[in-house]
């Protein structure tokens, strides 16, 4: 197994090193009688850094492993091997009361805001869960303490004024009201990382903004650094900083978030791109499409993994996998033959007069 090895600044918060996240699994009735398990490597030899104040964006097809990745990052899901630095603490070591106290600075905010707070619980007794269960570690011992904590970090997500909030039930609140209440669970933790999964893939989009608009102000007052999660490469490319592609479990381009999108250098990176929709008539389009299926992680390709699906494959891609290096500046790629891959991204721009 090959690690992805990239730079590591003095300034990161969170940095991971050939992290790998495998599972067991049984297919199908006879498999099941047999007792036959298959490994399905979800996350597979990653390493990278987020820094302090960052926003660092995570994208891909379904199935690629962001998810796994996230929570394996907050040790939600145990890692196979690897190392997960929080601070320069390896996480992976960490048990008991140790880790405990460190989950507090770790926390997530999931996809499906209609899934992830407890419909019979008020606003005030979801916000402040998570301080009651570890009151030792924030001197909130009386209601009043407690009480302070949820409204300052309601007024954070700017559901104002608090007291009107309180109260409700999350079926008194609209999707952008749900998030934004998951969002205050997770900071009146008083955390410095946190894991956006897809924090707007469930929402309209006339209030994808707002919650957006939260997540930027929090980091720039707060110094909060995020995992943003997604698959809407137009709006990652607008909110984070750096972005890394991920492909069957492997990161296979990372660079700034602008510079990758503008400039894509992977294969796989072009054929995201391409998707996208243009809304203007006479804009850009490119028909560079990746053909086929996506391979099972079960039964993942040898050498590059996208190799099946890429125009630009040779017999160096069937048998050797490519391993993440730096190209230009900041911007890395996992390709054999990426600049063959850039000529041909080129070639199909339209010409502009």
């Amino acid at each position: 197994m090959t690690e992805q090895s990239i730079t590591t600044p003095d300034s990161s918060v969170m940095r991971i090193q050939n992290l790998t996240t495998n599972f067991s699994a049984r297919l199908g009735f006879f498999q099941t009688l047999m007792g036959k398990k298959v490994l399905i490597r979800a996350v597979d030899g990653v390493s990278f850094d987020i820094r302090r104040k960052e926003i660092f964006g995570l994208a891909g097809e379904s199935g690629c492993g962001k998810t796994t990745l996230g929570r394996t990052m907050l040790r939600l899901e145990k890692p196979t091997s690897g190392s997960i630095y929080f601070q320069e603490r390896d996480l992976t070591i960490l048990v008991g009361s140790e880790l405990r106290k460190i989950r507090p600075k770790i926390q997530m905010v999931f996809q499906d805001p209609y899934e992830s707070i407890n419909p019979r619980m008020t606003v005030f007794e979801i916000v402040a869960e998570g301080v009651r269960i570890n009151k030792e570690l924030f001197d909130a011992n009386s209601d009043e303490s407690v009480a302070a904590r949820v409204e300052k970090a309601l007024r954070l997500v700017q559901l104002v004024p608090p007291e009107q909030f309180l109260a409700r039930y999350p079926h008194e609140l609209s999707g952008g009201q749900r998030q934004r209440v998951a969002i205050a669970r997770a900071l009146v933790m008083e955390p410095e990382f946190i894991v956006a999964d897809e924090p707007v893939s469930m929402l309209d989009v006339s209030i994808r903004a707002e919650v957006l608009n939260v997540m930027t102000d929090l980091r720039d007052e707060l110094g909060l650094s995020f995992l943003f999660i997604a698959h809407d490469l137009a709006l990652v490319k607008h909110v984070t900083d750096r972005l890394a592609i991920m492909y069957l479990g492997k990161v296979v381009e990372l660079g700034g978030s602008a510079e990758v999108i503008d400039e894509p250098f992977h294969p796989y990176t072009q054929a995201l791109i391409a998707a996208i929709p243009v809304p203007d008539p006479d804009g850009r389009k490119v028909s560079v499409l990746a053909t086929g299926e996506v391979p099972s992680a079960v039964d993942i390709p040898s050498g590059c993994r996208f190799h099946p699906r890429c125009r630009y494959a040779k017999e160096t891609c069937k048998t050797t996998e490519p391993e993440l290096r730096n190209i230009t500046g900041s911007h890395s790629v996992a390709c054999h033959f990426y600049e063959e891959a850039i000529a041909g991204f080129k070639a199909k721009l339209p010409k502009t007069s």
